[in-house]
Formats: structure tokens, sequence, C-alpha cells
């Protein structure tokens, strides 16, 4: 199955084909929050090619970034009568790393959306915005992964927590791809593409 992946929730606009594990073509474009007017372009690019459906990122993120990705994956799943699948960011980032793993993202306020993998595949509970002082720490040894983990752990390794440091930082078509392809393939619980806010709207 050859899948459209679309992601602007981080600090980077990402746009991708990907078939059978393989990234076919990719095209990208970073900038801070709320700059996913980079978006459209990036996906007109690819529009020479099909797909078979669609996976989007739905947040936690920018507000912007979250909104443009699943209006724009939302018309083009309309327009050609595919499915459409989404993924929270938490679950791109922490598909390529062991479990227990903590998604860090910057919550652009000053603190950090936290989604938190135990051993199975599912987030232990809904996305939470804290202040960084105020992360819980981990009770066995959990990878940290996402644009927020290097102070995430840093604040974490101060108190003695046992936490490792993981190398994503930014949601990638790949993981991403294959979180929605166990979705649409009924292995996984669906979930759709409606963006996952935590924070009050605000203007990024």
């Amino acid at each position: 199955m050859r899948l459209l992946v679309l992601d602007a929730a981080l600090s980077r606009c990402l746009a991708a084909l990907v078939e059978d594990g393989i990234c076919l073509a990719q095209r990208e474009a970073p900038g801070p929050h709320g700059q996913a007017a980079s978006l459209p372009p990036l996906v007109e690019a690819l529009m020479g090619e099909g797909f078979d459906a669609i996976a989007v990122g739905i947040g936690p993120g920018s507000f912007t970034g979250l909104r443009t990705a699943i209006a724009l994956a939302e018309g083009l799943a309309a327009a050609r009568g595919v499915p459409l699948v989404g993924v929270s960011t938490g679950e791109a980032l922490a598909g390529t790393f062991p479990h227990p793993v903590w998604a860090c993202t910057e919550n652009r306020r000053g603190g950090l959306f936290l989604e938190r993998f135990g051993p199975g595949p599912f987030a232990e509970a809904p996305p939470l915005s804290l202040a960084e002082p105020a992360l819980p720490p981990p009770s066995t040894l959990t990878w940290l992964v996402g644009d927020g983990a290097p102070r995430a752990a840093a604040r974490l390794r101060a108190r003695g927590a046992p936490v490792a440091l993981g190398a994503a930082r930014q949601v990638e078509a790949l993981p991403l791809a294959a979180v929605a392809l166990r979705r649409l393939r009924g292995e996984i619980p669906p979930r759709a593409a409606l963006p996952l806010y935590v924070d009050p709207a605000a203007t990024t």
C-alpha cells in the first residue's frame, strides 16, 4: 500500500510517499511553528504519483500546523476517495525506540507536551502539557524522544531519574507511515484525523 504522509506538528512541514517501508519521495521545509503555509506546495510536488491512503500527523503540536495539515489531508482524501488515518506526534516518535518511551515536544509556551508509552504500543494516558519542573520521574529506564527531549532528560537526570536520550527529534515519514499502516490493517485501534489539542487555542 502506498501512503501519502503529511505532518506539520513541530518545526518542519513534511510530505512524503511511502510504500512497503520505503520512502519513494519526500519534500520538507523547516521553520518555526505556524509556518505550515509551506505544506501545500510540498504536497503539490508529489501529486503526480498515485496513493492508496493518507496518513496525517494530528499532534500535539502547532495549532496552525495541525489545522493546515489535517484540512489538506481531508480535502485530498475526499477528492481521491481514499482512507485517511491520524497518527499522534508521540506515536510517530516512539515507534522506533524500545519501550517504555516518552515523547517530549515543545509547546511554544515554555513547557512540554508529554506522551507516555509503556511496555505496549499504546499511550498510557492522554497527552499532558507541563512546565519542565513538573515532569514526573519515571520509575524504570525510559527513552526520551522529541524536540523537547534534551531539556527533559537534563531535568530528570538532575533528579536522579533513569532516562536515556533517543535520537529522534522530528517526526519522520517512515515511522509515521508504519503506525498508520498498522491502523489501516486493524492491528491497532483506529484514530480519526482530528487535531489533538492539549493547550487552549493559540496563534501558532
